[in-house]
C-alpha cells in the first residue's frame, strides 16, 4: 500500500500584531458604548512626530490648547502640572471626553472651570464617572452629554466617596420612579450629604415645616437643594411672612419660589401689585413672563374701573328714580 503524503506550500498565517504591547481597556461596562462623537482635532503641526527639544515640545502642546479653543495661559496657571505632561496623556483625555459624546466646543468651558482635567488620568478618574451615570444612575448614553455640561464637576468627583453616596441618599429620601435623578438633576449627586443637603432639610423644618412636607418640596423642585441658606432662602422667606404677610401653605404649595430672583422679579412684581392694591397668588404671580405680566396687571385695572363705573352708574340711576 503506497501512501502518498501532500505538502501545502501556503504558510500557516501570521498572528496579527497589537501595536500596543500593553494596551488599557475600557471598564468592561463601558465596552459597548458607541461613542456619539469621534473628533480628532489635526493640524499639520499637532500631526508631526514629537520634537526632541522640551521647548518644541511644550509649544506642542499649547499650539494643541489653542486649536481646541482652551485658554493655554489659564490652565496653566491653574494647573501648574500641565507643563510636564505629556501630549500623549493630553490627548487621551480628550480622546475619553470624545468618546463620551462631548463635543470640541464643549472643551473650552469644561477646561476652563476644571483645567486639573488636563492631567487626569482616563482610566482611573474618567471612565469609572462615566460609568457610574450608565450603569448606577442609568442615564440614557445619549443624555451624558447633558449631564456633564450641566455640571462639569462631575468629572473630578470620586465614584466612592462621592458620587455613590449622594446617590444612595437621594434615592432614600424619595428621588425613585418618576422623580429618579436624571441629566436635570445629576448636579445634585455632586453636593455632600452632611455639609450641604441635610442642613438645607433642616433649614425648612425649622420654618414649620414637617419632614414630609419638605420631602415633598424637594421632589416638586430639587433645586432647593441647591440654593444657599444664606443668600436666598433666609432673605426670601423674611419677605415672604414680613412684607408680603404670606402664609407657609402657599411655599408648601409653590417650593419653586425659591427659584425667582428676589430684587429682579419677587420685590418688583408684588409692589407693583400693591400700589395698585390687587393681589395675586404665587404661581400666578411670578410663572408667567414679564409682558404677560404687565399685560395682566392692565387687564385688572380696567376691570376694576369697568367696576367702579358700573357702580356708580347704578348709585345714580337710583337717585334719580
Amino acid at each position: 500500500m503506497i501512501i502518498r503524503l501532500q505538502f501545502s506550500l501556503h504558510t500557516a498565517p501570521k498572528p496579527p500584531q497589537n501595536p500596543n504591547p500593553n494596551p488599557r481597556k475600557l471598564p468592561q461596562n463601558l465596552d459597548g458604548f458607541i461613542p456619539l462623537k469621534t473628533l480628532t482635532p489635526t493640524s499639520p503641526l499637532l500631526s508631526k512626530p514629537y520634537l526632541s527639544d522640551p521647548g518644541l515640545r511644550f509649544r506642542q502642546k499649547l499650539l494643541y490648547l489653542e486649536n481646541l479653543k482652551i485658554d493655554s495661559s489659564k490652565a496653566l496657571e491653574k494647573n501648574p502640572n500641565f507643563r510636564s505632561t505629556s501630549l500623549n496623556s493630553l490627548k487621551s483625555v480628550i480622546k475619553c471626553l470624545y468618546s463620551m459624546g462631548i463635543e470640541q466646543s464643549d472643551l473650552g468651558r469644561i477646561f476652563g472651570m476644571l483645567p486639573q482635567l488636563l492631567t487626569a488620568d482616563p482610566y482611573s478618574d474618567l471612565y469609572p464617572v462615566f460609568e457610574f451615570l450608565l450603569n448606577d444612575v442609568k442615564i440614557p448614553s445619549r443624555d451624558i452629554r447633558k449631564c456633564i455640561i450641566r455640571c462639569p464637576r462631575l468629572l473630578i468627583c470620586n465614584v466612592s466617596d462621592q458620587l455613590r453616596p449622594t446617590l444612595y441618599f437621594l434615592r432614600r429620601l424619595g428621588f425613585v420612579g418618576s422623580h429618579a435623578i436624571s441629566c436635570q438633576t445629576t448636579l445634585l449627586l455632586v453636593s455632600s450629604v452632611e455639609t450641604t443637603l441635610l442642613p438645607k432639610l433642616d433649614y425648612l423644618q425649622s420654618l414649620g415645616f414637617s419632614y414630609k412636607e419638605v420631602v415633598r418640596m424637594v421632589l416638586r423642585s430639587p433645586g432647593l437643594f441647591t440654593f444657599s441658606i444664606e443668600n436666598n432662602f433666609r432673605p426670601k422667606v423674611e419677605y415672604f411672612l414680613n412684607e408680603m404677610e404670606g402664609d407657609l401653605s402657599e411655599l408648601l404649595d409653590f417650593p419653586q419660589y425659591f427659584s425667582f430672583s428676589l430684587d429682579g422679579k419677587i420685590k418688583m412684581r408684588h409692589r407693583l401689585l400693591v400700589e395698585h392694591g390687587f393681589s395675586l397668588r404665587l404661581p400666578d404671580m411670578l410663572k408667567i413672563s414679564d409682558g404677560e405680566f404687565n399685560d395682566r396687571l392692565v387687564e385688572m385695572r380696567l376691570r376694576c374701573v369697568d367696576g367702579e363705573f358700573s357702580f356708580g352708574f347704578w348709585l345714580s340711576w337710583d337717585n334719580v328714580v
